[in-house]
């Protein structure tokens, strides 16, 4: 798997292919790490001007933006920025969790040699993206990650369930913290490559429950960085109740 360019400044012409992509990383970059806030409306003539590029790519750049959860279209004014909505991101978390359990269970019954290898390489791929600049790449990667586990399941349904709530839950927001506290990297990046190891293990034996665990787990990482991390943090009663919710289903 290529890795990206490097990050392209302000008024730098881009001239790698595709551009939407390009640009998409540049604005993901920005979004992480605080250059764009919550709210913010990307102006796509804006953009234009200031990469050097054409109107199309930034449009499509921005589609890239809305499916991955960074940006919302709103109807007849544009893109921006999503805002962090709590009660939105608490729904998107215990959705998450259980998804994550029957994904896991299913995965296991069908994963494939093949597939594990896939998997084992997406991990090392993302162990040479841990730098600041380089958060976009390691963010893409983990996604790629966990996409490609609910693609073993085979459940088309599922699957479409799972895109929609995983753009639903702002993981990004958790990027944006490391920039915040940049001392957090490397033991962050670290325990996230640790817990994707243990989730390809266990479905490498085909040990569903287990898979179930270990990513119920990795997610619940996510959970303690919303509580502890953010600038408004979630509550942790809030999410305790949710973590219980699909704990209890695991102990049955």
């Amino acid at each position: 798997m290529a890795s990206r360019s490097p990050v392209i400044e302000e008024n730098e012409f881009i001239q790698k292919r595709p551009l939407k992509e390009d640009i998409f990383d540049v604005l993901h970059d920005k979004i992480v790490s605080g250059k764009y806030k919550p709210g913010e409306w990307l102006r796509q003539d804006e953009i234009a001007t200031q990469l050097g590029v054409s109107m199309t790519p930034v449009r499509e750049g921005l589609d890239l933006l809305v499916s991955s959860g960074l940006a919302e279209r709103v109807p007849y004014r544009g893109v921006r920025v999503r805002e962090i909505v709590m009660k939105d991101v608490v729904e998107a978390y215990g959705l998450r969790l259980m998804l994550e359990v029957v994904i896991a269970q299913e995965a296991a019954k069908n994963i494939t040699p093949e597939q594990v290898a896939r998997l084992e390489r997406t991990i090392a791929e993302s162990k040479k993206h841990n730098s600041l600049k380089e958060m976009s790449v390691a963010r893409k990667l983990s996604r790629e990650f966990h996409s490609a586990i609910a693609d073993i399941t085979k459940n088309e349904l599922l699957i479409k369930l799972y895109g929609v709530v995983a753009n639903a839950f702002p993981d990004w927001i958790l990027y944006e913290a490391i920039f915040r506290k940049p001392e957090i990297l490397a033991g962050s990046m670290s325990d996230m490559h640790d817990e994707h190891t243990l989730i390809v293990n266990a479905l490498k034996k085909r040990d569903g429950l287990k898979a179930a665990l270990h990513s119920v787990e990795h997610v619940m990482e996510s959970g303690k960085w919303l509580e502890k991390y953010l600038e408004h943090p979630v509550p942790a009663e809030l999410l305790r109740e949710k973590e219980e919710q699909v704990l209890s289903l695991l102990r049955k």
